[in-house]
């Protein structure tokens, strides 16, 4: 009996002890995994605690998402995010993505048009941030991209932006996935998000949406207004008179028993998303060539972060980017100009048949302009998952 005892007690203690050791091994960072990450990215990506890119929270009432069948994953956002930032995705080692998207201005540009590997951009560099929050599913200006997937290669395979056209001497996108094949980092990191070290064009542009839908903001005033209040119509009791009769204009049609710009009819809050049944803004030029016409242009970025949160603008407005502060914004939906020639103009913006004239005063477009400023946040300018990974 007492050898039996014995016996038991031993196997109890065996099996103990084995449960400990599992439990150590579960917690117990391995540090023979993704070598190559741990030094190239060291401080900066941690395969054993991934940032938070899937879970972010965001505010109840922000409803349109546009991710599709494309979940975001820690590990395939944080793929995309060094891909975003890699030079070597052009044909020279110069361009990223992050070159003409900056994260100093809400993933914007602050120069009129982009620098690429052969020349400039056609049009200004849209700002990324909260581009996942919007009822359009489709990318570019001229919504020439059917989903944000097809958007992300599409720059690497543009001659003058990244290089790899494939046409007229140009590397083709299949050479871009030999050169990438051949770094030690991202055999890891496909590794990481997809099980296996295979490099695709499908691959390639899951891992950069997931990082774009990530850039989300969020935490601006007219956020805590709203939060505060759960009623848009209300005056915020965060805000100043100014900013909440910039916010009454924003919202209430033209022509009405007060003052009205209408931006709500095509910038829909509180996404501020563009409606995708619009059409072009008035905005005629060509980007690269002012003496030529391109009326093409439908689509905008979201309102949201148009300032940083210091008031200074993220860089020039509109596909021509010739527009260079929100009051030269205002003056033009203000007062939009007569264009025959543009057989492509929203009808909301040439009612009767006859161009738009809110004639709002001063005052009134100071205050449309101070509502604007409050859609700024601050997280997504500092915040270190969106940043450069590559960064000394």
């Amino acid at each position: 009996m007492k050898k039996h005892l014995i016996l038991v007690a031993a196997a109890i203690s065996a099996i103990l002890i084995g449960g400990i050791s599992a439990c150590k091994k579960k917690t117990t960072p391995d540090n023979t995994t993704y070598p190559v990450i741990r030094v190239m990215f060291s401080g900066k990506i941690d395969p054993d605690k991934l940032d938070n890119y899937s879970a972010q929270t965001r505010p109840a009432y922000i409803t349109k998402d546009n991710s599709g069948a494309t979940p975001i994953t820690n590990a395939g956002a944080t793929l995309g995010r060094v891909l975003f930032y890699d030079k070597k995705l052009s044909v020279n080692n110069t361009i990223s993505c992050a070159s003409c998207h900056k994260q100093e201005f809400a993933f914007g540009d602050d120069a009129r048009l982009s620098q690429g590997v052969n020349g400039l951009t056609g049009r200004h560099s849209m700002r990324l941030a909260n581009a996942r929050f919007s009822q359009e599913m489709r990318f570019f200006w001229d919504e020439r991209a059917a989903t944000l997937e097809e958007q992300t290669t599409r720059p690497i395979q543009d001659h003058a932006e990244m290089g790899f056209s494939g046409q007229n001497g140009d590397p083709g996108l299949d050479d871009l996935i030999v050169k990438l094949t051949a770094v030690d980092y991202y055999k890891e990191l496909f590794t990481l998000a997809f099980g296996d070290p295979v490099i695709t064009e499908n691959r390639l542009q899951s891992a950069l949406s997931q990082f774009v839908r990530s850039i989300q903001s969020f935490d601006s005033k007219f956020d805590a207004g709203l939060s505060a209040t759960g009623n848009i119509n209300a005056d915020f009791s965060n805000f100043t008179n100014q900013e909440n009769q910039g916010k009454r204009i924003f919202l209430a049609p033209p022509g009405g028993p007060q003052p009205g710009a209408g931006c709500q009819g095509c910038h829909r809050a509180p996404e501020f998303d563009i409606d995708p049944a619009s059409r072009n803004n008035g905005i005629i030029q060509s980007g690269s060539d002012s003496t030529k016409t391109d009326f093409t242009v439908t689509r905008s970025p979201s309102l949201r972060n148009v300032l940083n949160s210091s008031g200074r603008s993220n860089g020039p407005f509109m596909h021509t980017g010739r527009v260079i502060d929100l009051t030269g914004v205002v003056n033009h939906y203000n007062q939009l100009p007569n264009a025959p020639a543009n057989n492509n103009l929203d009808p909301r913006l040439n009612p009767g048949g006859s161009p738009q004239n809110l004639g709002l005063n001063n005052a009134e477009k100071q205050a449309l302009v101070a509502f604007l400023a409050t859609l700024s946040g601050s997280a997504v300018y500092s915040d270190k998952k969106w940043s450069d990974p590559f960064a000394p």
